[in-house]
């Protein structure tokens, strides 16, 4: 083979580049702070499409007083808000200071054991709708002290609760909408489902 074939043409090679006119200045992005959690908390956080699901069994939209208990990072809230509920008619409780300093942008909140706040207002205050993620070691006590705020609150439609529960929570007056996959809530091993106690008077 010809040497020339490997030799530099005596003219230098450029590539023309058209400069395009027109472009915006782009946006800085942002990223969110994570938010960590300790495991004591039993802060296990709803996957956006069960909070989705969850707001939907509380019923038709309306200006009811809802209460969000124990409200970790504000998945349920968030919900809330996204199917357009006013921040305005939401009450969200939530005990670890981290965590509720967290969920002042979706509403007021109490920074408070929830059980030791349901037991001063009970017989003073009624809540039409109530959806909660309780801690799952001690589900039982946290919604034998929510049932007690259920209430119509002047409201025709009946009272709601709607909760996400392990699957070995029973209970005379709910009804199973779902039984969720095992990979829910994966770090915590228990298997879960979603329950609607509904009080009509």
């Amino acid at each position: 083979m010809k040497r020339a074939v490997y030799a530099r043409p005596e003219k230098p090679m450029r590539i023309s580049v058209k400069r395009r006119e027109g472009f915006g200045k782009l946006e800085p992005i942002q990223v969110l702070e994570p938010v960590i959690v300790d495991k004591v908390t039993e802060c296990h956080v709803t996957p956006d499409d069960v909070a989705s699901r969850m707001v939907a069994y509380l019923g038709p939209e309306g200006d009811f007083l809802t209460l969000e208990p124990s409200a970790g990072t504000g998945q349920l809230s968030k919900a809330l808000l996204a199917s357009g509920h006013s921040p305005h008619e939401l009450t969200q409780i939530e005990r670890h200071t981290k965590l509720a300093s967290g969920l002042r942008r979706f509403g007021p909140v109490i920074n408070r054991c929830f059980v030791e706040w349901a037991a001063e207002v009970t017989g003073r205050v009624e809540y039409p709708r109530i959806i909660m993620n309780p801690p799952f070691s001690e589900v039982r006590k946290h919604v034998a002290a929510a049932l007690p705020l259920l209430g119509r609150g002047g409201h025709e439609e009946p009272a709601v609760l709607v909760a996400l529960v392990p699957i070995t929570f029973a209970h005379s007056d709910a009804e199973t909408l779902e039984v969720l996959p095992a990979y829910t809530f994966a770090t915590a091993k228990v298997n879960t489902k979603i329950i609607r106690i509904t009080k009509p008077n």
